[in-house]
């Protein structure tokens, strides 16, 4: 029974995102690695349910394992030029080798209807093609690249259509020019481009280590783009992978997509984890903090009943009806984290007593812990003292404790504003504190 009530609750939670990423468009990235390891089977089966829940899906593969494989069979010589690879004839024709090779496979996965397995019954169609026109990088630290080259342009476009059709699109790093020349590119360079040509919901890199690295063995849950960028300026040593993609997350994060990813390709379910849960599994990069205080609107009413309820129901908060609230919603300010109302708090004024009554204020127990509740309370108070307000007031029952805490200090109902002493509950019996401002 526990493991279905935990079910139901995961459930339930995951079902804001289920319906927020239909119809969204997400750039998924991942190197060679993950087929040649044989690690896309579990990839297919969580790219097949995403894409069963509506979500427009880019898979952008890499394949420098099996350009190794075949260069150093072939016993030709490897080189790069900051992390680049020098892509002579020989190099450009096991690049094409390898592309084809790789594409086949995943488009075999792709395929997959067998029954029993999360892809039975999957109608998978996968559309690849000339979406990519390159250039070449020329010469680098006074080496000639050859063939590698850089994406000139995405054909958005072109991309859209099939996506529309609810087709897979997959892109290989391959680029061609409008002269015929065949290109040799990064995976990372065709990810960012096709996210940003694509204003994509999500860029997702799957790569070697869980995550960017924190202090210790932690890894950063989220970073804004200038945090990630004075990451980068530490020039703290970082593993490979990260160097790679940090700086395409913070690149496409400024240019138009809206979230990026970085995650194990090694995890089982990272991918799930990372975009179905609260917290995720590796790093996300956005291009603000996640947090947004903003003044409530009746849209909101619904997002404040669920918060408000269960401490409603505890004798927490007063109850309050959705007709109240629908009349009163101007006096609340929300908090949201990454579009879902975690806080809120209500400024009802006294003007004549110069005084203002804070009221229902509350942080979801999933989002507590992280200040939001002081956040709250620093912009009523901000607000109220712009309002020309000279002391704020609270009244409660179970939190004298906390507001004590941060500056405010036990009262009387007799001092409290006449408005409000007619309309204090005397059964209740609220502690009321006070705080100049």
């Amino acid at each position: 029974m526990k493991d279905t009530a935990d079910f139901v609750d995961w459930f339930r939670s995951a079902a804001p995102y289920i319906h927020g990423f239909r119809g969204k468009t997400f750039v998924i990235a991942f190197g060679g690695e993950l087929v040649a390891d044989d690690g896309f089977v579990q990839l297919a089966h969580d790219v097949n349910l995403l894409n069963s829940l509506g979500v427009r899906l880019v898979l952008v593969h890499g394949v420098r394992p099996q350009v190794e494989a075949r260069l150093t069979g072939n016993g030709a010589s490897i080189h790069y030029v900051q992390g680049l690879r020098v892509t002579d004839d020989a190099a450009l024709a096991c690049v094409k080798e390898a592309a084809g090779t790789v594409r086949v496979e995943i488009e075999a996965l792709l395929s997959l209807g067998i029954a029993n397995t999360p892809m039975a019954g999957a109608d998978i169609r996968v559309a690849s093609g000339n979406f990519v026109t390159a250039q070449p990088l020329g010469v680098i630290d006074g080496v000639d690249l050859l063939h590698t080259g850089e994406v000139r342009k995405i054909d958005a476009a072109a991309i859209r259509r099939r996506l529309d059709q609810f087709d897979i699109v997959l892109l290989s790093p391959i680029g061609y020019s409008p002269t015929g020349e065949i290109f040799n590119l990064s995976l990372e360079d065709v990810a960012t481009q096709a996210a940003v040509e694509l204003a994509a919901d999500k860029l997702i890199f799957l790569m070697e280590p869980d995550g960017v690295p924190g202090k210790g063995k932690a890894i950063l849950n989220a970073l804004t783009v200038n945090e990630a960028r004075q990451l980068l300026d530490k020039a703290r040593k970082l593993p490979e992978d990260v160097s790679y993609y940090l700086p395409c997350a913070i690149q496409a994060c400024t240019q138009g997509v809206k979230r990026a990813h970085l995650i194990s390709r090694h995890r089982d379910g990272a991918l799930l984890s990372e975009l179905f849960t609260r917290d995720g599994v590796g790093t996300m990069v956005t291009p603000a903090p996640l947090e947004t205080l903003r003044p409530a609107s009746i849209d909101d009413v619904g997002g404040i009943i669920g918060l408000i309820e269960p401490l409603e129901r505890d004798g927490i908060l007063v109850r309050r009806s959705r007709e109240l609230l629908e009349m009163e919603v101007e006096r609340f300010l929300v908090l949201e984290f990454d579009g879902v109302i975690a806080g809120c708090a209500a400024l009802y004024p006294f003007p004549e007593e110069h005084a203002a009554e804070l009221a229902c204020l509350a942080v979801a127990a999933d989002y507590r812990g992280r200040g939001f509740g002081n956040l709250l309370l620093a912009h009523v108070e901000k607000h109220g003292k712009q309002a020309g307000f000279k002391r704020l007031f609270v009244l409660t029952t179970r939190t004298e404790h906390w507001f004590e805490e941060r500056g405010f200090v036990e009262s009387s109902p007799d001092k409290l504003p006449q408005g409000k002493q007619a309309l204090y509950n005397y059964k209740r019996r609220s502690k009321v504190l006070e705080k100049p401002i």
